[in-house]
């Protein structure tokens, strides 16, 4: 029970800095994401524009069909290892916006989740 008027001040005042400093680390987290799908999505360009180039410059058709190969391979296995790094990424970014709320769950008595 509330003991008076500035126990709930300072209730008041503690859940509004946990939500400011969850929205920091969330925002933070997800400009990280961003700016690693820009950089992922720029290197695939310029590696497909490059495919491109060898592709057309093949002496067989054999050898442009290879090239397309080699290439469908590699970038299928960078995307997998993307998303796993994305999916890693917001994992932490909810984490890390998790915690400031951490002291005040506890003290109702709720455990944080665990990530299985």
């Amino acid at each position: 029970m509330m003991k008076s008027f500035e126990d709930l001040q300072a209730m008041n005042k503690d859940g509004i800095e946990a939500f400011a400093a969850s929205s920091a680390a969330l925002t933070k987290g997800y400009q990280a994401v961003a700016q690693e799908v820009a950089d992922y999505s720029k290197k695939s360009f310029e590696k497909s524009a490059t495919v491109w180039q060898n592709a057309v410059s093949a002496k067989s058709f054999e050898k442009a069909v290879e090239v397309q190969q080699a290439y469908a391979k590699e970038s299928f296995d960078a995307a997998v290892a993307e998303f796993t790094k994305l999916g890693e990424m917001v994992a932490a970014a909810t984490k890390s916006a998790f915690k400031p709320y951490e002291a005040t769950f506890a003290a109702f008595g709720v455990k944080a989740p665990v990530a299985k």
